[in-house]
């Protein structure tokens, strides 16, 4: 399931979830876990780390985290769990990278000019021996000296996981490890791409999913339209949906029939309150909706009350079978946090994504077979995934139903671009009144928890958008005339 040329890291992730995966498969996940670190790393050579001692560790914490558990520090000590926080810092893989952020290196030719010493407002710069040296104590790494010197020579190395943090979340412990400030943290997982040493990871709930299919309960997934192509070219969503059922899921539903009900509802939201409130700003995105939660808290008033199609397609089946468990399977790691939220309760039970989704079909043999199947959503829908898709498809959907819309869009690509438009309309200075919020690069198709490239996802999306059957969003809704689904948060 899993390609073989993907990095170490992935693979090792990869590795302990399909262990996981298969001893809970089997009910003997308690009696072989402490097994899992000697069967993934066996003999007495280590592979990648100083020793098989620490590499062994580092998997016990992996182990942890994909039972549902919160790694324990350095020390041993157990983390406090909160539940609302999905990402943490496996203390043991965490190398202490270079702590101080700029740093002069050879290129440095003790020119004349000395643009650096000029540039430094903090007298951080000295000269000695024809070279810059850096005070690291009066250092405040604005960056200055960097940009002023003509040769490039002093370097920027501040550490991979704090460098995409969007929110300045992580910072250094008096040991130089990392440390992730759940007050400021969005989930969003870029922290846990980014890591080299894979000390960033993501809590998993797969343990909880194969229990609840193991004891006959009903359980559903709902899949978002971000998995086209991710376990394969020319995969479709029946194919997948018949995957899905063979793992054990009692119904399958896309979550982009969720998108289509979302289109309409806010569309209406918009067009009925955008000129009183002056701005408005999506709420598909649950790393966005934190971030002005955690950052821009002011601006809480301006976001959509209008619920993810996750949590609509959730509700839908809520209604439908009331005594279910619904899954959602993505790309995202913030729609883990999210479906912990009060008004997502009633309609998300657990969260996975297509990482840990192809470790549970590696762990009992899945392959994906063709099966087709109907389509539950339009094209429009579909492409909620992508960036821009979710304005297309309010504007569609206004078109539609004969809504006028009277909005300029500003369509946030990623987090710093989320982070800036926050910026200005906190200021008073927005120059457009809606914002559509994606905090992953290029939309979903880029989130943390996939297996595919964003190219070649985005050419699979797009294909599997434009071959939907059904090419309105009212066509996808009329099929489901009388069902009624609240959709405000």
């Amino acid at each position: 399931m899993l390609k073989k040329d993907i990095p170490v890291v992935q693979q090792i992730k990869h590795e302990v979830l399909k262990e996981v995966a298969a001893l809970a498969f089997d009910g003997e996940l308690e009696q072989g876990k402490d097994d899992i670190p000697y069967k993934i790393i066996p003999g007495s050579k280590a592979r990648f780390r100083c020793c098989v001692h620490k590499e062994r560790e580092i998997i016990r914490q992996r182990v942890r985290l994909a039972r549902g558990k919160s790694p324990r520090n350095s020390r041993g000590e157990l983390k406090e769990r909160n539940d609302n926080q999905i990402v943490y810092v496996i203390e043991e893989a965490c190398e202490g990278c270079p702590i101080h952020r700029f740093q002069v290196t050879e290129n440095c030719q003790g020119c004349m000019a000395k643009k650096c010493l000029e540039a430094c407002p903090f007298g951080a710069i000295t000269i000695a021996g024809k070279r810059a040296h850096i005070d690291q104590d009066k250092c405040r790494e604005c960056g200055r000296c960097s940009k002023a010197c003509p040769y490039n020579a002093i370097a920027d190395l501040m550490r991979p996981c704090k460098r995409s943090c969007p929110v300045g979340a992580i910072s250094m412990d008096d040991e130089k490890k990392a440390v992730i400030d759940e007050t400021k943290c969005i989930n969003c997982g870029a922290c846990t791409t980014e890591c080299p040493f894979g000390a960033m990871e993501d809590i998993s709930c797969i343990v909880n999913v194969i229990e609840d299919m193991k004891n006959d309960r009903e359980v559903y997934a709902v899949f978002a339209p971000s998995i086209a192509g991710q376990f394969g070219k020319d995969v479709t969503t029946g194919a997948i949906k018949n995957a899905l059922i063979r793992l054990g899921f009692d119904g399958t539903y896309e979550v982009a029939l969720g998108a289509d009900w979302v289109a309409v509802h806010e569309a209406k939201e918009v067009a009925e309150n955008i000129d009183e409130m002056g701005f408005m700003t999506t709420s598909c995105c649950p790393a966005f909706v934190a971030m002005v939660e955690k950052h821009f808290p002011k601006l809480l008033p301006h976001v959509s009350n209008t619920v993810s199609p996750m949590v609509a397609i959730g509700r839908y089946i809520k209604a439908e079978h009331p005594k279910s468990k619904v899954v959602f399977i993505g790309p995202c790691m913030a729609k883990k946090a999210e479906s912990k939220k009060e008004w997502a309760r009633d309609a998300i039970d657990y969260v996975i994504t297509f990482e840990e989704l192809a470790a549970m079909m590696d762990a009992k043999n899945i392959e994906i077979h063709e099966k087709k199947e109907k389509d539950d959503a339009s094209g429009y829908g579909r492409g909620f995934a992508k960036s821009g898709g979710v304005y297309d498809a309010v504007c569609n959907a206004a078109k539609e139903n004969n809504i006028t819309l009277n909005v300029i869009p500003q369509k946030c690509n990623g987090a710093e671009e989320c982070r800036k438009a926050l910026m200005m309309a906190n200021a008073g200075r927005l120059n457009e009144n809606f914002i559509e919020g994606m905090v992953c690069q290029d939309g979903c198709i880029g989130g943390p928890g996939t297996l595919l490239s964003v190219v070649k996802t985005k050419r699979e999306l797009d294909k599997n958008a434009k071959e939907s059957s059904i090419k309105n969003i009212n066509d996808s809704l009329n099929r489901l005339k009388g069902k009624e689904v609240d959709l405000k948060r």
